[in-house]
């Protein structure tokens, strides 16, 4: 459902004001998790202040209707702007595409029970389905899953390893994948459950996702029946819905953090001196800053040409892996440039550029690396090729 143009620019106005005035502030604030990740004393504390400044989840309307993929782009980047403004305004990942897949294909009673809560801000939810590799689970190629699941009566049981879980260490909610006989399939689960145990959370390069990223255990997890998200063999299916929106919306929302970024680099530009001039007008410095500019319009472009897409109603699954490509390689550049021009104070938590340039080099693998997205275009190319029969002159 649309918006329309000027409550959406209201909408993201608000957002914009509230990350910079009141989250700014607690990006120094040291509650911090054991994995340098925020502590969840301070993710509800940010939810409260965004509740209460009327900017909790702001891309899903009081009606329940999401706003239009271009619209939702408008909003996220705006609450990019800290790393800390996704989790306070509840637009992270992965709480904001599972928000999204339940909202697209849940029943009222799984929307009312699971959504809801995730909408209110009263629980984050976890995404299980990337597995371990050193077993051979599934990772960019969902085919290989490992997780096994089986009906029993009115319950099915579960059992695997996942890994690289973001968030599901103080989840409320779980959407786990599994393989049955039949195919792939989903389930809605409560967290915690004894029956899901989280092996371990490693220190990774990224520290903004709260819960870290866990490897975890699946021992005969039992799940009543009409928590399966459609019918056995249509995990894939729905995990398509998902696909395509939650890789856009991280394109959205680092796109915030790297625009940030720019204005933190060029304000240090332009009042540090150096060799008798300020260090915009050296050359090699002022030339970094116009390619971010160059670069930072490339990504915007690009989220708002799959938005559309996504928009006109198709799955997306190429356009979107061109734009998390294309954004993700973008803004690496951009968040490199912005430490290089800063020097040693780049380098150092001083500012939020660091930690940009470190969430940004997590972007290129999660949600797919680069390498994978560009080798399924190629098949896309062949195949297209082979079914055209023609050949170029």
């Amino acid at each position: 459902m649309s918006a329309g143009p000027e409550k959406t620019a209201a909408i993201a106005a608000r957002v914009e004001a509230f990350v910079r005035e009141v989250v700014v502030p607690y990006e120094r604030d040291p509650r911090r998790d054991h994995h340098d990740c925020p502590a969840e004393e301070l993710v509800t504390e940010l939810k409260e202040k965004a509740r209460a400044a009327g900017v909790l989840t702001p891309h899903i309307l009081r009606d329940g209707s999401h706003l239009t993929q271009r619209e939702t782009a408008i909003v996220l980047i705006r609450s990019g702007l800290s790393p800390l403004g996704p989790i306070a305004c509840n637009t992270a990942g992965p709480d904001e595409g599972n928000m999204f897949l339940l909202g697209a294909v849940g029943s009222p009673e799984l929307k009312a029970r699971f959504l809801q809560p995730m909408i209110e801000g009263r629980k984050r939810s976890a995404f299980f389905m990337t597995e371990p590799a050193d077993e051979g689970g599934a990772g960019s190629d969902p085919s290989m899953m490992k997780t096994i699941c089986r009906p029993e009566g009115d319950h099915w049981i579960v059992n695997g390893r996942k890994a690289f879980i973001t968030g599901a260490d103080g989840a409320g909610t779980g959407i786990i994948m599994a393989k049955s006989d039949k195919g792939a399939c989903m389930f809605l689960v409560d967290l915690p459950d004894p029956a899901i145990r989280i092996e371990r959370v490693p220190r990774t390069i990224d520290s903004s996702m709260p819960g870290g990223h866990a490897v975890v255990v699946i021992d005969n997890l039992r799940v009543p029946a009409d928590q399966m998200l459609g019918r056995p063999g249509e995990g894939f299916e729905y995990a398509q819905v998902r696909l395509s929106p939650a890789r856009l919306s991280h394109c959205m929302r680092w796109l915030g953090a790297c625009l940030r970024a720019q204005e933190i680099a060029t304000d240090y530009a332009n009042r540090r001196t150096a060799f008798g001039k300020t260090l915009i007008d050296h050359e090699g410095v002022g030339f970094m800053l116009a390619e971010n500019l160059i670069d930072l319009k490339q990504a915007e472009l690009m989220i708002d040409w799959c938005a559309g897409i996504l928009d006109g109603g198709a799955t997306g699954t190429a356009e979107s892996s061109m734009a998390k490509v294309a954004v993700s390689e973008a803004l690496m550049r951009e968040a490199d440039r912005c430490v290089q021009v800063m020097g040693g104070t780049g380098v150092t938590d001083d500012t939020i550029v660091e930690q940009v340039f470190r969430e940004i080099r997590a972007f290129r693998i999660y949600d797919g690396p680069t390498e994978v997205h560009k080798w399924s275009l190629a098949k896309k190319i062949k195949r297209e090729w082979q079914t055209s029969g023609s050949v170029a002159t």
